[in-house]
């Protein structure tokens, strides 16, 4: 987690005028606020050299989508404390290096909201209604009354994501009389029919509906959420809106869609690569385009800019951010408790939601030993991180953590005993869903995570590798050996495994590997397939 760096002083004592450094087109509004407390250089259109060979001498940067900050950038900045994302994305951000270097990335989740929203809208009626085509004939001459639209009223409004923007989507939507369903996993059926919204599965939603909206983030999950066989699901009638993020749909999949006939049309705000000069799409007249304009309203400008500049000055005068990306600040003296749970809080709550069951309505986190006598706030958003992250339109920070958990209909609970009776501490977390609970603690030994319980079953295994698999079984003479001849007859390296087993023997038991590879397809099943073993349980610890 990150601090905050000293500011330098001058050599005369006196306090010397820090620099910031915008690379982007924002708002003279937030260019302002900035220059009221440091110097400012604007350098548009900068190179990745360039930026390179000067970012050395400014303690602040400020971005939009435009400028790649790579972890090479980032190694440069000697100074640097803290990057701006004026709006919401940071996938330009290499936000890890940043958090590795105690670089603070703050971004404006909340100033392009309406925007985005309303130029979704407006490329829904676009595509409704044939505006552009229509434009264009007119422009060339042509007085055609053959382009004929569909009007949107009692349609049906597909909303893969249903985050901030999501939201704002179906609030205008239902205005325009629309039918509204919705893939989010992580928002609670509550959340939902408090919106007016139908949440469905995502093959659901692809049958069903007549227009698509994606409003979630590209990650590891979304990347290509939409390619060849989910495109073969929607109606031929349906129509395909993207203004989140270039990549979380396969081009050419939806190219080959519009030219076979299997979709009426597209409208696309982002790119896989942009500028998108050269993309496939642009070749189809089916398809409505528009330059990655959906923040780029003088409302939403200004309100970003205003706040990544009011952000970035209360970084550099050593406050905390109002939205911070990577990871709250921690005071130093608590730093030497609760440092190590941080890590633990992560880990435990990303193994945690690849083995529950459906969607969580109730987490409990239990603080044993001397961290419960601390400001566990930290660790709460780390194990929410864990749980969350990646299923969210922005990180979970400590800002934001009870209202993103709160969103998505997470009640959490906070339990703390000053003692613990096996280890000096120990973090825990249970996660109910309608399917049933979900337990999963650990402990830092040593000063690295271990896992010390899953369900009721006791362990003390150090997840290490890439991927582990936990197996549920009648604990017998033999299984060992049979799980372990099929990973490694398929050439999987085992870092660690470990077993454990229920009070009686002949009962339950738990075998967890650590592997260093990942678990084929072929052995899963194989595995699945050995009696005795009621459950077998995959996990990826890298994101």
């Amino acid at each position: 987690m990150l601090g905050i760096k000293h500011r330098s002083v001058s050599i005369s004592g006196k306090r010397q005028l820090m620099k910031i450094l915008v690379t982007d087109s924002i708002a003279l509004q937030g260019i302002d606020i900035l220059r009221q407390h440091a110097e400012v250089d604007v350098k548009k259109g900068i190179t990745p050299a360039g930026l390179r060979s000067i970012i050395g001498d400014y303690e602040a940067l400020v971005v939009r989508s435009q400028t790649e900050v790579t972890s090479d950038i980032i190694e440069a900045a000697e100074k640097l404390q803290v990057i701006g994302r004026a709006g919401v994305g940071v996938d330009n951000i290499d936000v890890d290096a940043a958090t590795r270097h105690g670089i603070i990335v703050v971004n404006s989740p909340e100033g392009n909201i309406v925007s985005t929203a309303e130029h979704t809208i407006a490329m829904l009626l676009s595509l409704a209604r044939r505006i552009p085509q229509a434009h264009g004939l007119l422009h060339a001459g042509i007085w055609s009354k053959e382009l004929k639209g569909v009007e949107i009223r009692n349609k049906v409004l597909g909303i893969i994501g249903l985050g901030h923007v999501g939201t704002e989507v179906a609030e205008m939507a239902r205005g325009l009389r629309m039918e509204i369903i919705a893939y989010d996993p992580m928002i609670s059926e509550s959340r939902a029919e408090k919106l007016g919204v139908q949440l469905v599965e995502l093959e659901t939603l692809l049958k069903t509906a007549d227009f698509i909206t994606m409003h979630v983030p590209l990650n590891a999950s979304t990347r290509g959420l939409i390619g060849h066989s989910q495109l073969k699901l929607v109606k031929p009638t349906a129509m395909l809106i993207n203004c989140a993020r270039g990549g979380i749909l396969d081009e050419k999949a939806l190219y080959d869609a519009l030219n076979q006939g299997k979709l009426a049309g597209a409208a696309l705000d982002v790119y896989s690569k942009e500028p998108a000069q050269d993309n496939i799409l642009l070749q189809s007249d089916k398809v409505i385009t528009t330059p990655h304009l959906a923040a780029a309203t003088f409302e939403a400008e200004a309100s970003a800019s205003i706040d990544i500049a009011e952000q970035v000055v209360a970084v550099l005068q050593g406050q905390p951010p109002k939205t911070p990306v990577n990871a709250p600040m921690i005071p130093a003296e608590a730093m030497s408790i609760l440092g190590p749970y941080i890590q633990v809080g992560t880990t435990i709550g990303r193994i945690a939601v690849q083995l529950l069951e459906g969607h969580p309505n109730s987490l409990t986190i239990r603080y044993q030993g001397d961290i419960a006598r601390e400001d566990t706030s930290p660790v709460k958003v780390a194990v929410l991180a864990g749980l969350l992250d990646g299923m969210t339109e922005e990180r979970v920070n400590m800002v934001n953590a009870d209202i993103i958990a709160d969103s998505r209909g997470l009640n959490v609970i906070e339990q703390k005993e000053a003692t613990c009776e096996n280890y000096a501490n120990m973090l825990t977390m249970e996660v109910n869903t309608k399917a049933g609970k979900t337990l999963v603690a650990g402990s830092s030994l040593r000063g690295r995570t271990h896992l010390t319980r899953v369900g009721d079953y006791w362990l003390e295994i150090e997840p290490t590798g890439s991927y582990m698999v936990f197996t549920e079984h009648k604990d017998r003479p033999g299984m060992i050996g049979i799980v372990g001849t099929i990973i490694g007859d398929a050439d999987i390296n085992i870092s660690q495994m470990q077993v454990s087993r229920g009070v009686h023997r002949g009962g339950g038991a738990m075998m967890v590997f650590c592997l260093d590879d990942p678990m084929t397809e072929e052995c899963y099943q194989q595995m699945r397939a050995i009696p005795d073993i009621y459950k077998v349980l995959i996990v990826r610890l890298n994101k």
